[in-house]
């Protein structure tokens, strides 16, 4: 750990303003071999380009990041300042903690500061007190200073709890926590989430996201009441469902523009947030400040403002939602439902309520529990939960206007399309933004997991984020070049470069156009070889939008959705209506129905299955099928029945020996006698190691196989595809997931039998090449990707699909093939 000393400290400081705080604490940082005295400019410069308050008459100015080479070694120190210095309007600070970053060494201190924020006492007596040891104390968290802990609750005396463990890919997050809120809600019991030792209140959203929890996590969840044990059953239930999150997300198809510039001034870059490239003259966007008095003389009156504020915001996220849902669907406008569950925040009204009572008006009591949420959330370690500050924020900007006075701030207006320079976007700004005249944003911080970043892409707006502070210096009317796709910000390119990406974008405009123009033409490539093009679906209603976008059938229908959300298992009749109007939907194309596959993430509570370490090695898929032969019989003949009407295939999922393939067979023999159907094509999934070793074995016995890419790369590369480290490397186009697929191909080539293709590998532009060359002759994908997938197969011959599938192979690693290029 970092040391502290009195050296660092100088009590009693007298600045004259803002600038010569700062000035003072970097000279301080000077005196002690922290920093070079350039780096004291930059400290200053820092403030014009983001605030350093944290509250409670604590700030803590530091300098940009690209002047880290000015720190000579990490340092805190601090400049106490007892009668006060105005920071910003409202806003006056009694110590100054200046930092320089060197390393992560100061994390710890910058924790304790985090824990005596909301200290009022110990704040005090550190701006008061003359024993410079004393602060000394309170920030490295030392015997005699009071150090207030994370908020807990006390779940020693509840009378049950649960473990689970949290698969949502980016943890709990905003929307799945709202989720679990919304259940915990429906019950009387209190109840409480602990993880990693702390505990918060479950029916708090703001509570349950400062724990961080992150993907894959144990988490124990506690309640307390007469209804206890049915919460418990609902929530463990909810979580195992993944909250609300299919937990299969895809990504969006880019396109790869192939254009770079010949002669920018400057490039600003950062990470990409939304594919696309745009060209137009740069505006900065920037909120108006919002002012609130600090005190107030009448609580109660406040208490009532309060009040009205929370109600009319909450009236304005509902608008919001629906106007989002009905331009960019359910997914995105869910995170404007997930705001409004803040609003409902028991602790964030309590705490801003207590601050009332204390004096304090409901516009600066607002405004400083919000501030203290954000900066705790702003500290996780997981990027996703740490983005999700800003929906924070963002909501709690929405209140704010409503106890300033300012009904609404005006959308962001242009009389010209322009490209937007930001600080960052919340949520709400970027769902306004015109995609008319709005050509695309560039943000200094945010994340591409943020929620503005997720409405940009449904937007079709190109985005970059986290690009630094430089993009606020950039003057407005500055011409500029934004790519999406790589990351990069060009600004005042040349004409030539202005000319060729123009000529870029209408190229990607009118190649997606052509593309789904075309999308029910097959993919045949130039030397006549057809590909199957088909759709994975996961509802009743997207079969007839599988044909809508071209697809030649449906290569997987995930039947989960039967049967989750629900506290009984579908009968067959309903399962058999389910499918019919899915057959006749296709109108005498395919469909490759997948029988229930549930267990590991995706755990019911009618199902009653026991709590396991590894639940995806575990009873799941036809493991779970052949122990409750009762479930899978109703289920094989609904789908029987619903063979009747139109083609129809099953296929098995998960299977790992040939003898649970032969007992699947048998059931669904049982089934299709019981029903009087005609026999279908049974296949199975190839998804574990074992079938693809065994290959040959399997093809006897199977009439096609269908690979699942996403499991198979899982299993064979011994790595979750969405733990937060490992993900990445978890690449369906790594050659040992290749080989494998090529050995499942092979085989089935010897015994006659056709291999498809139904993981997300499939609609990637350079995996379908691959796949097609390795000999796959059916490629099933999302719906988006089926017109773009199509086309590019019909744009290469079978011979260099073979060539560049050999080359695949030969790699060494994952990086190696995607550094292929296609023709």
């Amino acid at each position: 750990m970092m040391e502290m000393t009195k050296a660092n400290i100088v009590l009693n400081a007298e600045p004259s303003g803002k600038l010569q705080a700062i000035e003072q604490v970097g000279e301080l940082l000077v005196r002690e071999g922290y920093i070079r005295p350039a780096y004291i400019g930059s400290m200053k410069r820092r403030e014009e380009v983001a605030n350093t308050y944290l509250g409670n008459g604590i700030a803590i100015p530091h300098g940009l990041p690209e002047d880290r080479n000015d720190i000579l070694k990490t340092g805190v120190v601090v400049l106490q300042v007892p009668q006060g210095v105005t920071w910003n309007p409202g806003e006056v600070v009694n110590l100054v903690v200046g930092i320089a970053a060197k390393s992560d060494e100061h994390i710890e201190i910058l924790t304790n500061l985090t824990h005596v924020l909301d200290d009022p006492a110990t704040v005090e007596r550190m701006a008061t007190t003359d024993d410079p040891a004393y602060i000394v104390r309170a920030l490295s968290g030392e015997a005699g200073a009071r150090r207030r802990p994370a908020p807990q609750l006390d779940v020693s005396d509840f009378d049950h709890s649960v473990d689970v463990t949290v698969m949502n890919p980016h943890g709990l997050h905003a929307r799945p926590a709202t989720f679990f809120l919304d259940i915990a809600k429906l019950f009387d019991s209190t109840i409480a989430v602990e993880y990693d030792g702390r505990s918060a209140n479950g029916k708090s959203l703001a509570s349950l996201l400062k724990l961080g929890v992150g993907s894959g996590k144990l988490i124990r969840i506690h309640a307390k009441g007469e209804d206890a044990r049915q919460a418990l059953t609902a929530l463990k239930d909810a979580v195992d469902a993944r909250l609300g999150e299919t937990g299969e997300e895809e990504t969006t198809v880019r396109t790869a523009h192939g254009w770079v510039p010949n002669e920018v001034k400057r490039t600003i870059p950062g990470c990409t947030a939304s594919p696309g490239l745009a060209c137009g003259p740069i505006r900065q966007f920037t909120h108006r400040r919002i002012v609130v008095e600090a005190m107030a003389k009448d609580p109660e009156h406040e208490l009532a403002e309060l009040g009205h504020a929370v109600a009319a915001a909450k009236s304005n996220l509902r608008l919001l939602y629906n106007e989002v849902r009905s331009r960019s669907g359910e997914p995105q406008a869910a995170i404007f439902r997930a705001h409004e569950a803040f609003l409902d925040d028991p602790e964030l009204l309590a705490e801003t309520r207590g601050r009332i009572r204390n004096g304090y008006s409901a516009g600066y009591a607002w405004r400083q529990v919000i501030d203290d949420r954000v900066r705790a959330m702003e500290q996780h370690d997981d990027a996703v939960l740490a983005a999700r500050a800003m929906d924070l924020r963002d909501v709690g900007r929405r209140v704010l206007r409503h106890l300033a006075g300012v009904l609404q701030d005006e959308p962001f207006t242009s009389d010209e399309p322009v490209i937007l320079a930001a600080e960052d976007l919340t949520p709400s700004d970027t769902a306004l933004l015109d995609p008319a005249l709005i050509l695309g944003f560039c943000t200094a911080g945010g994340g591409p997991t943020s929620h503005s970043a997720i409405i940009a892409r449904s937007l079709g707006i190109p985005a970059i984020v986290a690009a630094g502070p430089a993009v606020l210096d950039i003057e407005d009317g500055t011409m500029a070049i934004l790519d999406g796709d790589g990351g990069n910000l060009y600004l005042e390119p040349s004409q030539a470069d202005i000319e060729t990406a123009a000529k870029a974008r209408q190229r990607i405009k009118e190649e997606r156009d052509a593309e789904y123009r075309t999308r029910y033409e097959p993919a045949l490539t130039l030397d006549g070889v057809r590909i199957e093009v088909a759709a994975n679906i996961g509802k009743a209603g997207e079969a007839e939008k599988a044909v809508e976008g071209g697809g030649e059938g449906v290569g997987l229908l995930r039947t989960e959705f039967l049967f989750l959300d629900r506290e009984t298992a579908p009968d067959e009749d309903e399962q058999y209506l389910s499918y019919k109007a899915m057959v006749e939907a296709l109108n005498g194309l395919p469909l490759i129905v997948r029988t229930l596959d549930i267990g590991g993430d995706k755990a019911v509570s009618y199902l009653d299955l026991p709590a396991e370490d590894n639940p995806f090695l575990g009873e799941r898929g036809i493991r779970l099928c052949l122990n409750r032969p009762e479930l899978f019989l109703t289920q094989l003949r609904a789908i029987y029945r619903a063979s009747k009407h139109g083609p129809l295939r099953i296929m098995f999922p998960m299977i790992a020996t040939l003898d649970e393939l032969a007992a699947g067979k048998r059931l669904a023999e049982k089934a299709r006698i019981e029903v009087g159907a005609d026999p279908v094509d049974i296949g199975i999934m190839v998804e574990v190691p074992s079938v693809a070793v065994m290959a040959r074995e399997f093809a006897k016995e199977a009439a096609f196989f269908s690979v699942g890419t996403n499991d198979l790369t899982q299993y064979v590369m011994a790595m979750d595809r969405v733990h937060p480290t490992l993900a990445a490397q978890a690449d369906s186009l790594h050659p040992a997931v290749l080989r494998m697929i090529d050995q499942v191909v092979r085989a089935a080539d010897e015994a006659g039998i056709w291999t498809g293709v139904c993981g997300g590998l499939a609609g990637e532009p350079l995996g379908a090449v691959i796949l097609a060359g390795l000999g796959v002759r059916e490629l099933s994908m999302v719906i988006p990707s089926i017109a773009s997938i199509k086309a590019r197969l019909r744009s290469i011959t079978m011979e260099k699909a073979r060539e560049i599938a050999r080359a695949a192979l030969a790699c060494a690693d994952n990086n190696q093939v995607r550094a292929l290029k296609l023709p």
